[in-house]
């Protein structure tokens, strides 16, 4: 088990937060001494702040600056799909 204490602000993380969960893509925008406010890219992004203390089932890895750089385009890219205009 694993914490939100080892995670990096800025960093993006696909983690499985816990056991049979599906896999959660999370980036730490703040970090405070005993807190962080983490972003969670799902079907929606959500934010919420977490204890540096509560756990973590599995961190599978930190996503490379390429990996984060093909996921931004796919995700936003996917998620204007939702909002074009209708021609009227």
């Amino acid at each position: 088990m694993y914490s939100y204490a080892l995670l990096e602000p800025d960093c993006y993380y696909l983690v499985q937060e816990k056991e049979n969960d599906d896999l959660t893509l999370l980036q730490v925008k703040v970090e405070t001494d005993n807190c962080m406010y983490v972003v969670k890219y799902k079907d929606e992004t959500t934010t919420e702040w977490k204890r540096k203390s509560d756990g973590i089932h599995d961190i599978l890895e930190l996503l490379s600056d390429d990996a984060v750089k093909k996921w931004s385009e796919a995700y936003y890219n996917n998620e204007d799909a939702y909002y074009e205009e209708d021609d009227d």
